[in-house]
């Protein structure tokens, strides 16, 4: 399991939500966890294989353009955030994704209320 995470963690900024849907495969790596396939852990490794299989298509970004940032904390889960910019693309405007980024919470985190979750997510992600 930790090979297969270290692996699909290396193109986590191409899948949302990475951080929350992985969170209980992680935890499956810890000394405190037995090794137990769940169908909420069969669910997010299925869902991680077809995300790397059929990504979506990210643009690159243009800096004479205005950027959108999406942020979204789960207060016991994680981080995550998407950079989003729009664009004309065969003569329309089309918002696209730049990228996505996302992390686990630290223990202490986890006890964050939902105001201070938002917050650290922010601060975060500039």
């Amino acid at each position: 399991m930790k090979s297969f995470l270290g692996f699909a963690s290396y193109y986590r900024n191409h899948i949302k939500n990475f951080s929350h849907i992985t969170s209980s495969l992680y935890k499956l790596c810890s000394k405190d966890v037995g090794f137990e396939i769940t169908k909420e852990r069969r669910d997010a490794y299925e869902r991680i294989i077809y995300e790397l299989t059929n990504a979506p298509v990210l643009i690159l970004p243009d800096f004479e353009l205005p950027f959108k940032l999406y942020i979204d904390a789960a207060c016991s889960q994680g981080l995550g955030t998407a950079l989003h910019q729009r664009q004309i693309v065969d003569g329309e405007p089309r918002e696209g994704v730049i990228c996505y980024i996302s992390r686990q919470l630290k223990d202490s985190e986890a006890r964050y209320g939902a105001t201070q979750t938002e917050c650290l997510c922010l601060v975060w992600v500039l």
